[in-house]
C-alpha cells in the first residue's frame, strides 16, 4: 500500500513540477514585470502582490481560464482539417411494392470536418451510411433532406448534395416480349457460328411508373459470348443473363424493374463452311490493241466459314485487280475481301498473274435481251423486234474469241425502279470469261411497261 501511495505522490509531484515550470513560473515572471512597472504608482497593488501566496493563486486562476477556453474550443491549439469521402451510396427506404421513386442520385460526397485524430476515428468507426427515409410519403413530388449517420460527434459533416427533389409514383406493371442480342460475337472462334438460341422464357414483367413504362419499346437478354467460353461445337447453357430495357431510339432505360432480372439460355454452336472458287474481277481498260490472254491465281479455291444463310448464297470470293492502261504482263498480290457474314477464310491473299496478247474482235448477232428486276405487278414488251435482240462485238485474243459461242454472252436490261410507261434503258453485257470485253452495237433499247391489272 505504501508503494502505491509513493507512486501517487510521485505522479502528483511530477504534475506539479510541470504546471510550475510551464505555467506558474512564466506567468509569475509576467506579473513581476508588471509589478516593476507600476510599483511607483500603486503601493496598495504592490502590497497585494507581495503577499506570499498571491502569485500562486493568480497563476492557478489563469491556468483554469486557459483550460476552459481550450476545452470549449474558444481557442484552437489544433487546427481543423477536412476530408472528402466520394461516391458514398444512398440507402433508400420506401414501400418498394407500391411506389417508384425517381430523382435519387446514385451516390453523394461526404465532407468530414474536424481534428485529424477525430477524422481518423470517424473513418475507422463510421459506416458512412447516407439514408433517405421515404417510408411515410405518398404519391407526389417532395424536396427532402439526406441524413448521414456519423458516430463521432466531434466531427462535423457536409453532404453534396444535401437536399434533393424526388418524385414518388404509383408502381404499375406490364408484360413484354423478351428477345436477345449476342454480345462480343466477334470474340467467338471464327470457325464457329451460333446455330440456335433458346431463352428459358419468352415474356417478362416490367414494373415502374406509368410514364416510364410508356417509353419501353423492347426488353433484351444480353448474351455475352466471350464470357460463355464457347470453344467447340455443341449445346451449351448460359445462366444469369442480364435483361435490359430500351426505348425506341435504342437507349437503355434504368428507371424500371424487370422481373425476373436474369434468365438462362440454351445455345447450339455449329461450324458451317463451304468450298468456293476465287473469281478474278478486272477494273479499268487495257491499252488499245491488247487483250488478256491468260489469268492465273495462286489460290484456286478456299474454305469459308460463317453464318449458314450467308454461305448458302455464296458462290465465289472476288479478287479485284486494276488493269487500266496495262500493256504488258503483270503479277498482282491481292488481299481477298471477306464478305459480310463470313467469319473466317482459310486464305486471305492470292497472287494473280495476267498475260497479254494482241487483240482481235468478232461480232455475234441475235443475242437475246433478258429482262431482270421487273416488278411482280408489271409486264413488259419491246417496242419492236430490233429491241428484242442485239449485235455484240467481242474483243480478246484470238485463241479466246474463237472458242466463245453466242450463248455464252448475256445481254440484260435492269428495270428495277421503273413503272408503267415507255422507257429507254441501257443494255448490260456480261461473260463468264474475264479475258473478253463486250461492246453492244446498240447501247440502249426501248421497252413498254404496263400494269397487269389494267
Amino acid at each position: 500500500m505504501s508503494k502505491i501511495i509513493k507512486i501517487i505522490k510521485a505522479i502528483f509531484s511530477s504534475i506539479y513540477n510541470i504546471i510550475d515550470k510551464l505555467i506558474v513560473i512564466p506567468i509569475s515572471r509576467v506579473i513581476y514585470r508588471i509589478n516593476e512597472l507600476i510599483k511607483s504608482n500603486s503601493s496598495k497593488f504592490e502590497r497585494i502582490l507581495n503577499r506570499p501566496n498571491i502569485l500562486i493563486y493568480v497563476s492557478l486562476f489563469c491556468a483554469i481560464i486557459m483550460f476552459l477556453l481550450i476545452d470549449t474550443k474558444a481557442i484552437n491549439l489544433v487546427s481543423e482539417e477536412a476530408e472528402v469521402l466520394s461516391g458514398q451510396p444512398i440507402k433508400l427506404i420506401y414501400n418498394e411494392e407500391a411506389y417508384v421513386v425517381e430523382g435519387v442520385p446514385q451516390s453523394v460526397d461526404i465532407t468530414l470536418i474536424g481534428r485529424k485524430s477525430d477524422l481518423y476515428l470517424a473513418k475507422q468507426l463510421g459506416e458512412h451510411e447516407v439514408i433517405l427515409d421515404l417510408s411515410g410519403y405518398n404519391v407526389g413530388q417532395y424536396k427532402v433532406k439526406l441524413k448521414y449517420n456519423h458516430s463521432i460527434q466531434s466531427v462535423n459533416y457536409k453532404l453534396d448534395p444535401s437536399n434533393i427533389t424526388v418524385k414518388i409514383s404509383e408502381k404499375v406493371s406490364t408484360v413484354k416480349k423478351l428477345t436477345y442480342d449476342l454480345v462480343n460475337e466477334d470474340k467467338l472462334d471464327p470457325k464457329l457460328s451460333i446455330k440456335n438460341v433458346s431463352l428459358d422464357r419468352s415474356e417478362i414483367i416490367v414494373k415502374g411508373s406509368a410514364e416510364a413504362l410508356d417509353t419501353v419499346a423492347s426488353v433484351k437478354a444480353l448474351i455475352d459470348l466471350r464470357a460463355a467460353n464457347l470453344t467447340e461445337k455443341g449445346n451449351f447453357t448460359i445462366d444469369s443473363i442480364i435483361l435490359v430495357a430500351y426505348d425506341n431510339n435504342g437507349t437503355k432505360i434504368d428507371n424500371v424493374e424487370i422481373v425476373p432480372a436474369r434468365v438462362s439460355a440454351s445455345i447450339e454452336v455449329d461450324s458451317y463452311f463451304v468450298e468456293v472458287p476465287v473469281k478474278v474481277v478486272t477494273e479499268g481498260t487495257l491499252t488499245v490493241g491488247y487483250a488478256i490472254s491468260n489469268v492465273t491465281s495462286s489460290v484456286k479455291n478456299l474454305r469459308v466459314y460463317g453464318d449458314q444463310e450467308v454461305l448458302d448464297n455464296l458462290q465465289y470470293i472476288e479478287a479485284v485487280i486494276d488493269v487500266d492502261e496495262l500493256s504488258s504482263a503483270k503479277t498482282y498480290n491481292v488481299t481477298l475481301s471477306r464478305p459480310a457474314g463470313v467469319r473466317f477464310m482459310t486464305e486471305t491473299t492470292t497472287s494473280i498473274k495476267v498475260d497479254l496478247q494482241s487483240e482481235i474482235s468478232k461480232e455475234y448477232d441475235n443475242i437475246q435481251i433478258e429482262i431482270i428486276n421487273l416488278g411482280d405487278n408489271y409486264s413488259v414488251t419491246a417496242l419492236s423486234d430490233a429491241h428484242k435482240e442485239i449485235t455484240v462485238i467481242a474483243k480478246g485474243v484470238e485463241s479466246v474469241i474463237n472458242n466463245i459461242e453466242g450463248d455464252e454472252i448475256k445481254a440484260q436490261v435492269d428495270l428495277s425502279g421503273f413503272g408503267p410507261g415507255t422507257h429507254e434503258v441501257p443494255v448490260i453485257l456480261s461473260s463468264d470469261d474475264i479475258r473478253v470485253s463486250l461492246i453492244p452495237k446498240v447501247s440502249t433499247v426501248k421497252v413498254r411497261i404496263v400494269s397487269k391489272s389494267s
